[in-house]
C-alpha cells in the first residue's frame, strides 16, 4: 500500500508539472493558496521556533558560561535553529494546519463528486487542484522558515540575556562569526523540499479518498502522518548530503 501511494504521488507530481508548464494554472488561485498556507500558519510556526530557541538557550547557556565558553552560545543556538529546528518547526506547523486542511478539502470534493464535475468540463483535476497548492508550498514554506529562524535566534538571545546575563552584542557577534550564508541557503532548500512534500502528499491523500464523511477524516489523519514522516526522512537525507 505504501509503494502504491508513493507511486501515485510521483504520477500526480508529473501530471502537475505538465499542467504547470502548459501555462494553464491560475496565478490568482496560487496567490490565494500561498496566503492560506503561509500567512495563516505563521503564528504557530513562530511560537514553536521562539520556544525552541529559548529552551536551547536554557539548556546550554549556563554550562557554557561556567566553562568560559560564552562566546559560543550565540553560534551554537543559531546553527541549531538554522540547520534543523526552524525548517522542521515551520514544516510540521504548516503540515499540521494547512496540510490537513488541504487533504480534507480535496477529500470532501472527491466524496461529493465535485471532482467528477471538473472532469466533465474537460479539465485535468490533478493539475487544477494540485498546481496552485504545490507552487504555493514551494514558495511559502522557505519564507516562513527564514522568519522562524530570526524569531528563534532572538528567543535564544532573550533567554541568554536573562538567565546568564549574556550581553546582546556578544551574542550577536557569536551568531555573526559562526552562522554562514550556506546554512541559511540550505534551510531555504529544505523549506522548498518540505513544502513540495507536504502539499503533494496531502493533495494526493485527499484525491484518493473514496466513501463518505468517515473516510474524509481518515484521509486527513493519514495526510498528517505521512507528510510529517516524509519531512523527517528528507530532513535526514538532506542533512546527510550537506553536512556529513
Amino acid at each position: 500500500m505504501l509503494i502504491n501511494f508513493i507511486g501515485q504521488c510521483i504520477i500526480n507530481l508529473f501530471s502537475t508539472l505538465k499542467y504547470i508548464f502548459s501555462g494553464n494554472f491560475s496565478l490568482k488561485n496560487t496567490l490565494r493558496q500561498a496566503a492560506y498556507i503561509g500567512y495563516d500558519s505563521i503564528p504557530i510556526a513562530l511560537i514553536i521556533s521562539f520556544v525552541s530557541g529559548s529552551v536551547l538557550a536554557l539548556q546550554v547557556s549556563k554550562q557554557f558560561v561556567m566553562s568560559g565558553a560564552e562566546a559560543y552560545i550565540g553560534g551554537l543556538i543559531s546553527l541549531a535553529i538554522a540547520r534543523e529546528m526552524s525548517p522542521i518547526a515551520a514544516s510540521l506547523a504548516i503540515g499540521a494546519r494547512a496540510g490537513t486542511a488541504i487533504a480534507a478539502e480535496i477529500a470532501n470534493m472527491q466524496v461529493t463528486e465535485q471532482i467528477d464535475a471538473i472532469k466533465t468540463l474537460k479539465v485535468n483535476p490533478v493539475g487544477y487542484l494540485f498546481a496552485p497548492r504545490i507552487i504555493a508550498g514551494i514558495l511559502v514554506v522557505p519564507l516562513v522558515t527564514i522568519l522562524s529562524e530570526l524569531i528563534g535566534v532572538l528567543g535564544g538571545m532573550f533567554i541568554s540575556n536573562i538567565s546568564v546575563n549574556l550581553h546582546i552584542n556578544r551574542y550577536i557577534t557569536s551568531v555573526w562569526n559562526y552562522l554562514e550564508i550556506s546554512d541559511i541557503n540550505i534551510s531555504i532548500l529544505k523549506g522548498a523540499v518540505f513544502g513540495l512534500l507536504i502539499t503533494l502528499i496531502c493533495c494526493t491523500q485527499g484525491y484518493l479518498t473514496r466513501g463518505g464523511a468517515k473516510e474524509v477524516g481518515i484521509s486527513t489523519t493519514k495526510a498528517a502522518i505521512w507528510s510529517s514522516t516524509a519531512v523527517l526522512i528528507f530532513d535526514y537525507l538532506l542533512t546527510w548530503i550537506y553536512y556529513s
